[in-house]
């Protein structure tokens, strides 16, 4: 009886195994089909292995993950799947980035899809200052969709947009030519390595990661289930607020805490937006509807800038240059004293309105331009700490109201 009964649960370990580990085939050969991969993939060893250490043993990191991008998987999940690119590319932002917004590579990648500043600018990310739209979950995730579009238009098989993405489009090019073919599994042989050994990961991690998903031992009572089945309410949308405005102040008028609303925007450097005439954040769906009826733009007593200090500078020379008291400016960055060193960067308090930017244009001097604003070069130079009347093409002058 007690053979019997071992025999009667290793029969039924096995059937559950045969229920929930074996992958669901008609699923994943579909999953292979949206990247234009022929169904043999599937017998790829190194593929297989991967796919079964996250099933695995790093089942747990696994989920993890998901546990991190459970801010950001509906809004990229919509977002994708609105552009009609495959949705197995939601799983390439886990592949470069485990979820974390704030990844930065050694290469100086950054972000949920870990762009390179160059590629970023190409796409229309700014990076200054003030803001890191590569950090940005929306604005990255349409540079992303916009990048991998035009990678499968150049080369028409969005097996090969993917391998692009990771190791440049002319390395790609490079490789078809030399192995005399796209075929995928020419591509990522191991021996002839046509391509660096982290591009022939990279697919294979992207499948692994996706098709795992497609395991119900893996959606069974955890949260990848909750993350990736959340509803659409629970995604992102970008609202217009005022420039220089605390994330805290925005966050209160909807009825959220600062740390929360600074998560879904972690493309800010500081704790407020970029001191222009408007700026846009990212706000739960499902709070729009009070953000349209309660948030009011200006509103805010003050905006904030930042000022990096240049040698020979004092505290009261630039708090004169932006019309406010020193005091102001040791309050909002927890200064017990008034001594500051080049390079250091210090949180200014400006009422709002009480200054503007110009930008200096060809033909421009500082008498044309103390004159078209009614204010004298005495001023406009104390303001800006000019030691003489030289400025150039291109410098951007304050001038105080």
């Amino acid at each position: 009886m007690k053979y019997l009964l071992l025999i009667f649960l290793t029969v039924g370990s096995l059937l559950h195994a045969s229920l929930f580990v074996e992958p669901q085939y008609g699923d994943d050969i579909k999953v292979l089909q949206t990247l234009d991969i022929d169904p043999s993939f599937l017998g790829d060893p190194l593929f297989i292995q991967l796919k079964n250490d996250l099933s695995t043993v790093k089942r747990h990191h696994y989920v993890k993950v998901l546990e991190r991008g459970a801010l950001y998987i509906p809004t990229l999940r919509k977002m994708i799947h609105d552009s009609s690119i495959p949705p197995v590319f939601l799983y390439m932002a886990m592949a470069e980035s485990h979820f974390d917004a704030h990844a930065l590579s050694h290469a100086k990648a950054s972000g949920l899809w870990q762009f390179m500043p160059k590629t970023a600018k190409r796409y229309g990310l700014k990076i200054d200052r003030y803001i890191d739209e590569r950090r940005d979950p929306v604005r990255s995730t349409e540079a992303a969709i916009a990048y991998l579009k035009r990678l499968h238009k150049l080369f028409g098989k969005w097996y090969l947009a993917a391998l692009a993405y990771n190791c440049g489009e002319g390395r790609v090019m490079r490789a078809i030519k030399k192995a005399g073919s796209d075929s995928l599994h020419v591509l990522l042989d191991d021996k002839k390595k046509y391509l660096p050994k982290e591009s022939r990961h990279y697919l294979r991690k992207i499948l692994s990661l996706a098709l795992v998903s497609n395991d119900a031992s893996m959606l069974f009572a955890d949260i990848s289930a909750y993350s990736f089945n959340r509803s659409e309410g629970n995604s992102l949308v970008r609202v217009k607020v005022s420039g220089g405005e605390t994330i805290e102040h925005i966050a209160a008028t909807i009825g959220m805490k600062s740390e929360e609303l600074l998560k879904l925007n972690p493309q800010f450097n500081y704790g407020f937006t970029p001191p222009k005439e408007s700026a846009e954040i990212n706000i739960p769906y499902e709070k729009l509807t009070l953000f349209k009826e309660s948030y009011k733009p200006g509103r805010q007593k003050n905006m904030f800038l930042v000022h990096s200090v240049k040698k020979g500078e004092s505290l009261s020379k630039i708090a004169y240059r932006y019309g406010i008291n020193y005091k102001m400016i040791l309050s909002f960055n927890k200064m017990k004293k008034a001594v500051i060193y080049p390079k250091q960067e210090l949180i200014i308090p400006v009422p709002r309105g009480s200054i503007r930017h110009y930008r200096v244009k060809k033909g421009d001097s500082i008498y044309k331009i103390a004159k078209l604003f009614g204010i004298k070069v005495a001023t406009l130079k104390a303001r800006n700490d000019l030691k003489s009347n030289i400025i150039h093409i291109g410098d951007k002058i304050v001038i105080p109201n």
